[in-house]
């Protein structure tokens, strides 16, 4: 932009200065932006394109914030494909649809090949993260009813705990924040549901006293106003045995302090999160519109952090090198390290999940073409082999129900 002031400048300066020579002084600067881009390393297509969770959502919403930044700033215009579930937001990320997935922990069920992406047509997936978002609230947590007296996760014990059916993940969540306190769904009375607001019901009318969330959702508000009353317990961070059976089972969830939510004190509240929205791509994703994308993700962060709900959670600083459960991909290693961002920790811990990710690609490749017809079948003999494999190289296999 500079440029361009200087050019119209120069062109001023003449006398007979003309509409036909602003316009050519214009095209001048339409000529030289991209230069002045590609200097700075940042060279991005006319559009690109991520998939996020539907409108409405605080994903959603980001990806429009930092849509604006690039059209305003780099003339390039972000498409926000909306996705209803896990496999429709990733399978146009694998279909070379989107550039980009602005997602959740499905980028992690997809590294691993479980749940949804145990199916013939998808198997361990080479996910790539660029930038994570960890906000001030918290993807899961015990939100109990405040006549239960549950002030910490071993007061759960003999409580009545949700069981979200067909909602795998979820309970496996669950069972992870119970080994906190060495609990399990044996210590409590599980009480089967059929979703998420049926479990908010369930706590409602007295038929459960916990169950699990994001600090902030919106449901919570409900039993706060109701005569039951909210209790978020917290889960200590200086207990490490306890941390470390929580991340055993959920190896991407992090510790974390939550200030966003209701009742949750001022301090904040010590509990566990992951990503939410985690930008990822494919190791296929082409390097420099990574580094692009989280150059520019970063150096414009003041411009849309409070644009967006939960916006604020792209800050560098909460970006977890050293805890993450899915490599990052060259491009965005290539700008961290550039910033003095990406230290040996980070550089380790990559290792570790490059790995683990090779172990589960030459799993499924040994495993697939001797691999049973059925559709159950097929998953239970995947999900034996690809523990075996795990355990074979010394590897979590993650919890119970998966």
């Amino acid at each position: 932009m500079l440029a361009c002031s200087r050019i119209t400048q120069l062109f001023s300066s003449f006398s007979a200065f003309s509409f036909v020579k602003k316009a050519s002084a214009f095209l001048i600067c339409l000529a030289l932006m991209p230069s002045a881009f590609a200097a700075e390393g940042i060279d991005l297509p006319k559009t690109i394109a991520w998939s996020a969770y539907p409108t409405g959502t605080g994903g959603y919403s980001q990806a429009v914030a930092i849509g604006s930044i690039l059209q305003r700033q780099y003339r390039v215009n972000l498409r926000v494909i909306p996705g209803r579930n896990d496999v429709s937001r990733l399978a146009t990320l694998r279909a070379n649809r989107v550039h980009f997935s602005a997602g959740g922990s499905e980028a992690v069920y997809a590294q691993e090949g479980i749940l949804n992406f145990a199916s013939k047509i998808w198997g361990p997936q080479p996910i790539r993260a660029l930038m994570s978002n960890y906000s001030d609230s918290c993807s899961f947590t015990f939100a109990t009813a405040s006549d239960a007296n549950i002030n910490s996760v071993a007061n759960v014990k003999g409580k009545r705990v949700t069981f979200v059916q067909g909602a795998p993940s979820l309970n496996n969540a669950t069972a992870a924040l119970l080994s906190y306190a060495n609990l399990t769904w044996d210590d409590v009375t599980p009480v089967e549901v059929g979703g998420y607001n049926a479990s908010i019901d369930a706590v409602l009318n007295n038929r459960a006293d916990v169950v699990g969330g994001a600090c902030n959702s919106p449901p919570f508000l409900r039993i706060e106003a109701s005569p039951r009353g909210l209790t978020f317990p917290a889960l200590p961070h200086d207990d490490p045995e306890a941390v470390a059976r929580v991340r055993s089972r959920l190896p991407w969830y992090v510790p974390h302090i939550a200030y966003e939510g209701p009742t949750l004190p001022e301090e904040g509240l010590e509990v566990f999160s992951s990503a939410y929205p985690l930008l990822v791509g494919m190791d296929t994703s082409e390097e420099t519109m990574v580094y692009s994308m989280v150059k520019i993700m970063h150096q414009h962060f003041d411009e849309y952090k409070d644009n967006a709900p939960g916006a604020t959670g792209w800050l560098l600083e909460r970006q977890k090198f050293d805890q993450a459960f899915i490599p990052f991909h060259p491009g965005a290693i290539r700008y961290y390290k550039e910033i003095g961002a990406w230290n040996a920790a980070a550089d380790a811990q990559n290792s570790l999940n490059l790995n683990r990710q090779r172990v589960l690609m030459d799993a499924w490749a040994a495993f697939f073409s001797t691999a049973p017809q059925g559709y159950a079948e097929f998953e239970a003999a995947w999900m034996q082999a690809r523990n075996s494999a795990l355990e074979a190289e010394g590897l979590i296999t993650l919890g119970e129900g998966l």
